[in-house]
């Protein structure tokens, strides 16, 4: 008698999220000295995409975009401590298909509800107090905070087996060889290599190998946002009253070797996390799931590491609005480089793509699947957006010396749109600080702000890029081009 014929299988995901990697730290971005040899391996059979952008350069914002496929505006998460909308649908619900058992493991940092209420069925937490700090206790380890949990310092200072990436790949793992016989959809969030730049790793980086980058010695002009300039000013201050040398939960440098040691102790970090993430891609290929597997893998934002003299992110210069973002798809072997730009807005719709599922109508952007098959689609704007914090930002001095107290506070509540045009323009317009416009193309490093010199026929066609995407999108921002 004829056995019926079986259906294929459903493919699964694991979707790699490190916290705050710039894109020009792989070699398939362009920087073959930061080892990193399982990614490096993982781009050579994937679509790489080099110049992906996130939807808002700061945590929360950016990861609950890249998880529901939703503007910032749009959801409330407009920076940290704003939770998503909880009507928002999370991609498990997106996908919508209970054969999937679903994980989130390691950073949420999202608020609540907690992924358990977003569609994931378990999650391994890494916050302050979690699953993460009682494994710590239960192997002797006596909490430093006084929530009852462990320093970011503390932590950076662990061996690599109490470490949090192995923490992590150990669970990620775990969840693998569980679930080998069911579709699954699993997320793996580092939180690495964010800072305090400290690890195992910081000596795995020839020091004289590493370079700044190139705006790393020219200070901050007045015709860059007085936001940006209060920040390095704290940034500074920060670094002169240290002067010790130690590690720091935020350390930032005062000159270009401070920049290069710190370079150096992050590339570690990616190194660390390098090498999780090739045992977590070691256990599909164990469990015989490589076939039938979606790999993808990008960041939440990057990290300035000095350039503009700045570190961190929150600002919209490429070296914290660009990030790597690659997609293996099940069976894909050979590599791809697509260099056109992209947002991150459109990261939802490619995976439900990807996995067979139908687009969901809550997305506000749209599959790029086509890309990752080897076909063409047409080039579009790329928006990005920043919204202040919930509270008022201590990394600035109310009582500076760079502005009357008045327009520092009207500065630290500054929001900003931006658009990157496909001819390479890219004009940041703000409610209450200075406008931005760069000539991508012929100052990829962003040191000419060209708002007051540029025809004004540019800035006319870059703002209404933007208006109109505000319109389509209810972004209620109000905006001009006179600052």
């Amino acid at each position: 008698m004829p056995q019926p014929a079986r259906l294929p299988r459903k493919p699964n995901l694991v979707f790699f999220l490190p916290d705050q990697q710039r894109a020009d730290t792989l070699a398939c971005c362009g920087n073959p000295r930061v080892h990193a040899p399982n990614r490096n391996s993982l781009a050579a059979e994937s679509t790489v995409f080099t110049h992906a952008y996130v939807t808002q350069p700061v945590c929360a914002p950016s990861r609950a975009s890249l998880l529901t496929g939703v503007w910032p505006h749009t959801s409330g998460c407009t920076n940290n401590g704003f939770p998503p909308d909880s009507r928002i649908r999370f991609l498990p619900q997106l996908l919508g298909d209970s054969d999937y058992r679903t994980a989130y493991i390691g950073k949420w940092h999202l608020g609540k509800p907690r992924p358990k209420a977003r569609g994931f069925e378990e999650f391994v937490s890494v916050e302050r107090v979690s699953d993460y700090s009682n494994f710590l206790i239960e192997n002797g380890l006596k909490p430093d905070h006084e929530s009852g949990g462990f320093s970011a310092l503390a932590i950076s200072n662990l061996p690599i087996e109490l470490s949090q990436p192995k923490f992590v790949e150990r669970h990620a793992c775990d969840f693998i060889q569980r679930n080998a016989r069911s579709p699954f959809l699993l997320v793996v969030s580092f939180v690495e290599p964010h800072s305090p730049y400290n690890s195992p790793f910081n000596d795995e980086h020839a020091l004289e190998q590493i370079d700044v980058d190139p705006s790393a010695t020219v200070p901050l002009s007045e015709d860059v946002p007085l936001r940006y300039r209060l920040t390095r000013e704290w940034q500074q201050d920060r670094a002169a009253r240290d002067g010790t040398g130690k590690i720091r939960r935020f350390n930032f440098g005062l000159t270009p070797e401070e920049y290069r040691d710190i370079r150096q102790r992050y590339f570690g970090l990616i190194t660390f996390v390098d090498q999780s993430i090739g045992a977590i891609l070691a256990s599909v290929e164990n469990a015989e799931l490589r076939e039938h597997t979606l790999i993808v893998h990008t960041s939440d934002h990057g990290d300035l590491l000095g350039a503009h003299q700045l570190f961190g992110k929150g600002v919209m210069f490429e070296e914290a609005v660009r990030v790597p973002y690659m997609v293996r798809a099940p069976g894909q072997t050979r590599g791809r480089v697509v260099s056109q730009p992209l947002s991150h807005i459109d990261f939802v719709p490619t995976l439900l793509e990807l996995l067979g599922s139908p687009p969901a109508a809550q997305c506000a952007g749209k599959s790029r699947a086509a890309l990752v098959r080897g076909e063409t689609m047409p080039l579009e704007n790329v928006f990005m957006e920043w919204a202040p914090y919930r509270k008022v930002d201590k990394r600035i001095k109310m009582d500076s010396s760079l502005a009357p107290r008045e327009k520092v506070e009207q500065a630290a509540k500054e929001s900003t749109r931006a658009v990157i045009t496909p001819d390479g323009w890219k004009l940041c317009l703000r409610d209450k600080d200075l406008n931005e416009l760069y000539n991508l193309r012929d100052d990829p490093v962003e040191i000419r702000n060209l708002y007051n010199s540029a025809p004004q026929s540019v800035i006319a066609h870059c703002a209404e890029q933007i208006w109109r995407w505000q319109e389509s999108t209810s972004d209620k921002l109000d905006l001009s081009t006179d600052k």
